[in-house]
């Protein structure tokens, strides 16, 4: 079990409720698949990939953004079992859409430069390491299934 220092706890609820889910979720995913084209495999039924303007102006991608960023509001409200929370979602991932599990780390780094870059310089070390951590224990719960 991951333990949370209440700044920590105050910190990640604090970014989360300034995000515009609507703004981060889709520029997060965007990134994602133009940076690390090999992620867009697993989204073959979304249409148009074939270049950074068609992903970035592509709503199932969009729709799909808002979809993950707003599944991490069910971490935020489990952050003491954040691995219990999502492990329906890891056997998903894993055993029925075979998703690689590095994947979910590269979502996490592309969305903490979009918040980064959102909050600018209220993106302090302390709240860098506070979101990072709790990243991490979500790309953990996500690829527990595959250990």
């Amino acid at each position: 079990m991951v333990e949370w220092t209440e700044q920590e706890r105050a910190i990640i609820s604090g970014i989360f409720g300034s995000l515009d889910y609507d703004d981060v979720g889709p520029k997060s995913l965007c990134r994602c698949l133009i940076v690390y084209p090999w992620t867009q495999r697993y989204f073959g039924a979304f249409g148009n990939l074939y270049n950074a303007e068609a992903i970035k102006s592509n709503p199932n991608i969009a729709a799909h953004g808002k979809t993950v960023l707003h599944g991490l509001d069910r971490a935020l409200k489990n952050m003491d079992d954040i691995k219990g929370t999502y492990a329906e979602l890891s056997v998903l991932h894993s055993e029925k859409l075979h998703v690689d599990p590095d994947n979910f780390r590269l979502l996490a780094d592309c969305l903490t430069i979009v918040v980064a870059a959102k909050m600018g310089s209220a993106f302090t070390p302390d709240v860098q390491a506070a979101f990072q951590k709790f990243l991490s224990v979500v790309v953990s719960a996500l690829g527990r299934q595959y250990h």
